[in-house]
């Protein structure tokens, strides 16, 4: 009882230092930063497993923002396809990781961190040309990084449940890369 009191504890003081941060950047990176604080001090599962979830969280919730302005921002119909499946991959996915982190007691952000943020409000601002070159280029970037993390953590974690998510989560990253090299192939072509 004394661990949950904590807990819940630490997740209010999380809160109420999110809720008195001054720019919504510095609200955004204490997201990330406070949930891996919540888990340094309440060490639900190994470090490396929890820093994972915290990452994967993060990562997802970018997804799902960029894949919803593609949807509104996008000229190519490709692009649109491909950012539809985005939101519900990513959306699906991170719905997991939730309950799983939720069961784990393992702190997630809420938001994304301010970088990614700060990175979804330059995209917005850009002419839907430019757009649709710098999703598409950075989707592959963001999705390589990703099948190498998730491989990994596939590998490498030490938390059983984590393991299992991010191996059964890695052929859905492998074919996101694929979908989107072979758009970014088709416009160099």
């Amino acid at each position: 009882m004394k661990k949950l009191t904590f807990f819940a504890a630490t997740l209010l003081a999380a809160w109420m230092f999110q809720a008195c941060g001054g720019s919504n950047t510095a609200k955004h990176d204490n997201a990330v930063d406070s949930a891996q604080e919540v888990n340094k001090e309440m060490a639900p599962v190994d470090k490396e497993s929890s820093d994972f979830a915290v990452e994967a969280a993060n990562g997802g919730m970018m997804e799902v923002q960029a894949g919803k302005l593609a949807q509104e921002k996008a000229q190519s119909q490709r692009v649109k396809d491909f950012a539809a499946m985005m939101v519900r991959d990513h959306s699906k996915a991170g719905d997991e990781l939730k309950g799983l982190a939720q069961s784990k007691n393992i702190a997630l952000p809420d938001s994304v961190s301010g970088d990614a943020k700060d990175h979804i409000d330059k995209m917005n601002k850009m002419s839907a040309k430019e757009f649709d070159k710098h999703y598409v280029d950075m989707m592959v970037d963001d999705h390589e990084k990703d099948v190498d993390k998730f491989e990994k953590a596939s590998g490498n974690l030490t938390d059983p449940d984590l393991k299992a998510w991010a191996t059964n989560t890695l052929p859905t990253l492998r074919a996101h890369l694929d979908s989107i090299k072979a758009i970014q192939a088709a416009w160099k072509k």
